[in-house]
């Protein structure tokens, strides 16, 4: 029986940068060798170095990230928009209502995988 999904692996070019970059947005890091965890609540994202994986072939795929979007829900999207703004975070957009019922904006990391940060429309 399936007991949950508590993370997903990427293959970063620079585990220094990823970490800071999950840092600054408000993630909690967890550094292990060659490995970075960003943490929200249960569930991480994880990454490898993509350079020392053992699986080299896969870890050349470019470009990252391709179709793959990683939603975080926060409590107000247009402050923590204004808060990642101020802290020199570019954005790949601004905050915009969908008709999926989202107020969402999207942010890059250094690898190019895409976060949208959202909140639902009340």
């Amino acid at each position: 029986m399936l007991k949950g999904v508590n993370s997903v692996l990427y293959y970063a070019s620079d585990l220094g940068k990823t970490a800071q970059f999950y840092e600054e947005l408000g993630f909690e890091v967890e550094k292990s060798g060659d490995t970075v965890k960003a943490r929200l609540g249960d569930f991480a994202l994880a990454f490898v170095d993509k350079n020392k994986s053992v699986i080299q072939k896969e870890a050349q795929f470019e470009p990252k990230g391709m179709g793959v979007f990683v939603y975080v829900e926060v409590d107000d999207v247009d402050d923590y928009f204004k808060s990642l703004k101020e802290n020199g975070i570019k954005t790949s957009s601004e905050p915009r209502d969908w008709p999926w019922g989202k107020r969402e904006f999207a942010v890059k990391d250094p690898d190019g995988y895409k976060l949208i940060f959202y909140q639902p429309i009340k």
